[in-house]
């Protein structure tokens, strides 16, 4: 079912919006041992008579069958139910979770109507203090998932986990390899930082790279990556939005999606990055797009993508609030005089993680007081502070913050 999107439509139920998830024969979601399977313990909202109360959940799952925009992969629409088949036949965690499985959304007559009505369904949900687990559909929902940032009027740290970077140009049409530019160019910007993690050299023109650099955002090559994939835990410690496209995934582990390359993270890498992800206490959405189950092998994708699932949430359960900086007490202050541009450099450690910020100084036009910006770092940046180095990523967003 399609429909027209008007933000009238916004006083009708949730249920105006969703048909209920398929997912066949329920017997695949037994256990006899008891019943301790994701399946057991969700929610699914498919009485129309009632509206969920938000306030009893910590996720939402949204299913969105949306790949017209898509590039060389329209059957990401089918993706879903097959996504929801294998996640909720794993076992559950060790601590409460409480799910809510909105079903699937109801795609609107045009991609545009899709993306209007998935953002105000997203800012419902995270102002709401739930965390949507977004399943397309395409990679451009990415975009609608930034609108609700926007329509918010909260700034917003994106990173994508992406063998590509999808910028696009100013001309070209939104789709899945062309959404950057849209969320880059949207007036006004809540967009305070974008970083691309996994993105292959060979796959991204020079002048897609150079347009990157030039604009300050942050890129990380996948084997760059894999060097220390540790690496990749303070970078997703920033982020408000995650959106994961499989193809970041080597094809050999996810051969659902006609765009995957021979190189690209293994399975066990992909998900200890979710799960660094999940740890993150500001995180407030996630997505994950471009399957294709028409290309799967054995449903190897869909249980590689539920996998993700699993340790994103699980990482969520072992959150210890420390990311937000409600108690310097928590904190080791580090100082660290350096002899370039700046006097020096400060670092925070806390106590309880042993996780690294630094401060990045905002230098305002308009008075004499200076605002700072705590950015995740690893100890690799304090010793590289230490021997009169500043770290790249601290450049990078001293002068984003201050252009």
């Amino acid at each position: 079912m399609q429909f027209k999107f008007d933000r009238k439509t916004l006083n009708m139920k949730f249920s105006s919006f969703f048909d209920a998830a398929q997912l066949g024969d329920v017997a695949a979601f037994t256990d006899a041992a008891g019943k301790s399977l994701i399946y057991n313990a969700v929610t699914f909202f498919e009485d129309s008579s009632s509206e969920p109360v938000l306030s009893e959940f910590d996720f939402a799952v949204i299913g969105v069958p949306e790949s017209r925009n898509a590039f060389n992969n329209r059957s990401a629409n089918l993706a879903p139910d097959e996504i929801r088949r294998q996640f909720y036949q794993l076992y559950w965690w060790d601590k409460e979770v409480r799910i809510l499985d909105l079903g699937n959304l109801k795609i609107g007559d045009t991609p545009d109507d899709t993306y209007g009505i998935l953002s105000e369904i997203l800012l419902v949900l995270i102002e709401a203090g739930v965390m949507p687990l977004i399943l397309g559909g395409s990679n451009d929902l990415a975009y609608a998932n930034y609108l609700a940032y926007s329509k918010l009027e909260q700034v917003v740290n994106i990173v994508a986990v992406d063998s590509r970077f999808d910028i696009g140009n100013e001309q070209s049409p939104i789709a899945s390899n062309a959404y950057l530019n849209k969320i880059i160019l949207d007036k006004p910007n809540f967009l305070l930082n974008y970083s691309n993690v996994g993105y292959q050299t060979y796959l991204n023109s020079p002048e897609e790279r150079a347009l990157m650099e030039e604009l300050f955002l942050d890129t990380y090559r996948v084997g760059m990556m894999r060097y220390d994939l540790n690496d990749v835990e303070p970078i997703m410690r920033n982020a408000e939005m995650v959106s994961l496209d499989i193809s970041a995934v080597r094809r050999p582990d996810a051969p659902g999606n006609p765009n995957a390359s021979s190189n690209g993270f293994y399975g066990e890498e992909i998900c200890q990055v979710a799960r660094f992800a999940g740890l993150n206490d500001k995180l407030t959405s996630f997505g994950i797009y471009e399957y294709d189950p028409l290309l799967d092998y054995n449903n190897q994708t869909s249980q590689l993508i539920a996998h993700i699932l699993w340790y994103l949430v699980e990482g969520w359960t072992n959150r210890v609030g420390d990311t937000l900086f409600k108690n310097k007490n928590d904190y080791v202050r580090y100082s660290v005089p350096v002899s370039q541009a700046v006097d020096e450099l400060v670092f925070f450690c806390s106590k309880k993680t042993r996780r690294w910020w630094m401060l990045v100084p905002i230098l305002s036009t308009n008075s004499d007081m200076k605002q700072k910006y705590y950015l995740p770092c690893s100890e690799k940046d304090y010793q590289a502070a230490c021997k009169d180095k500043i770290p790249e990523r601290w450049w990078r967003t001293y002068n984003k913050l201050n252009k």
